[in-house]
């Protein structure tokens, strides 16, 4: 073949690998912007949903669908990726309580909410969230026994071996003992591999008690078990689950039942037909959330109660065994998130737009305290000219050039991201501007899942799905 004749075949392969790579990078442009784009995590504000620690060395990154927002409203309790309204060169992530037209209040680390005209109503998060919020308490010591004994009878023998319980006999155990509240400490629900990297913020922790606790695990019910007791206690409250065993009485044999006892406005228990067979594992979890109590069986709600608030959140866990006895494994403590706030007033959401929150309650700057800090000065045309700024403490604003002959400045960087230098005779400070709330057309699109970081040498495999 002359080089005249292969002249075109070359041209035809240079050219069709040049529109496959030009087809490429418009799909991956187009893609980008519209529809899915990786965002790396820089805080911590949503740990530990999604992890940000540039000291541990654990940033994760997240797939953020773009194109759901693009076609319907952001809902409530999504993981959204929005750009800050307070510097609007920042991309920040957080999770969605509040969609107005509606008020938000947050009462005894539980949030509320009050459409236009209407009561306030406690917000219930769907189980998906609640697998995200749920921290479950001591995983950073799995080989210790949390668990202790009370009053046990000198025939029946418990054996106690990390999260699992060999009992024999009737017999009566609490978590931690019973003594003391459950607190919102700070690394409560980090996982093992995760929590001996992560330091724990210079926050107040472990000041709150919190009442809405989850007591779960497996039993193995023996041919002679009569009962197993699930009870959760709230300030002078105490609620109780039963779960009849196979030897119980044959007046009990079809019931379940979850109680509040112990103080005024008890409610009549709520009851099933099931009872606990014998041999055979089974999957429990007796919660006391959100002013209701839930028992779940198997993964599978089986019977609830709605209770009244309790303002006396110290909590506590304990249960006990009718009988027989049983094998008890898996068992685990689990407290719910404990929204801190120092404002005790409703937070008025306008239709439109969104309150937002970090996971992480104790270190998140989120909508509870997004303030504009706010200066006036006179402008190029000695016009009046306003600057708003995000309010930081030592960070935005702060003074520099503190060797210049002619005094420090403020350096502010303002809500569109540009910077700002003037002399304290410059400009007047006024007071500042409360901003909580995200309008729609700033939020960009939703956490799906997170893909990174792999880490084998630490254990660390961040691959899941984002709720």
């Amino acid at each position: 073949m002359s080089a005249a004749a292969g002249e075109p075949v070359a041209r035809g392969f240079w050219r069709d690998n040049l529109e496959a790579l030009l087809m490429a990078v418009v799909m991956a442009v187009f893609l980008k912007q519209f529809v899915v784009e990786a965002y790396k995590i820089p805080t911590g504000s949503m740990q530990p949903t999604l992890i940000g620690d540039a000291q541990a060395d654990v940033q994760d990154r997240i797939l953020v669908d773009k194109l759901s927002y693009a076609l319907r409203a952001p809902e409530r309790w999504e993981v959204a990726v929005f750009t800050y309204p307070l510097d609007r060169s920042k991309t920040l992530v957080k999770r969605i309580v509040g969609v107005g037209p509606e008020e938000l209040q947050i009462r005894l680390g539980d949030l509320w909410r009050r459409a236009p005209g209407g009561a306030w109503e406690i917000l219930r998060r769907p189980r998906a969230v609640m697998d995200e919020h749920w921290r479950t308490l001591d995983l950073d010591q799995p080989e210790d026994s949390h668990w202790q004994p009370r009053n046990l009878p000198a025939e029946s023998s418990w054996r106690f071996e990390g999260r699992s319980i060999r009992a024999r006999g009737a017999g009566f155990a609490s978590y931690r003992g019973g003594t003391g509240a459950i607190t919102d400490g700070y690394l409560d629900g980090y996982p093992p591999e995760l929590a001996r990297w992560i330091q724990a913020a210079d926050k107040e922790s472990d000041q709150n008690p919190v009442g809405d606790l989850c007591l779960g695990g497996t039993v193995t019910a023996l041919p002679g078990l009569v009962a197993l007791r699930l009870i959760l206690t709230e300030g002078e409250r105490s609620y109780r689950c039963e779960l009849a065993g196979p030897a119980a009485a044959p007046d009990a044999d079809s019931s379940l039942e979850a109680g509040a006892f112990g103080h005024a406005d008890a409610e009549l228990p709520a009851r099933r037909a099931w009872r606990l067979p014998a041999g055979r594992a089974v999957r429990f979890a007796f919660q006391n959330l959100d002013d209701r109590l839930v028992l779940e069986l198997d993964g599978e709600p089986v019977c609830a109660l709605e209770l009244g608030s309790a303002e006396d959140q110290t909590a506590s866990a304990s249960l006990a065994l009718e009988g027989e006895g049983a094998d008890l494994a898996e068992l685990a403590v689990a407290r719910d998130v404990y929204y801190t706030t120092a404002l005790s007033e409703p937070f008025v959401i306008e239709d439109g737009h969104y309150f937002m929150l970090g996971d992480n309650t104790q270190d998140s700057s989120d909508s509870r305290e997004w303030r504009y800090v706010v200066f006036e000065r006179d402008g190029p045309d000695g016009a009046p000219e306003r600057l708003r700024g995000n309010w930081r403490d030592r960070e935005n604003p702060r003074m520099v050039g503190y060797g210049d002959p002619l005094g420090p400045s403020t350096y502010l960087v303002d809500e569109w991201g540009e910077k700002h230098w003037f002399r304290r005779d410059e400009a007047q400070r006024r007071a500042p501007d409360f901003a909580p709330l995200v309008p729609r057309r700033l939020m960009q699109g939703r956490a799906l899942a997170v893909f990174w970081p792999l880490d084998p040498v630490r254990g660390i495999w961040r691959l899941e799905w984002v709720n």
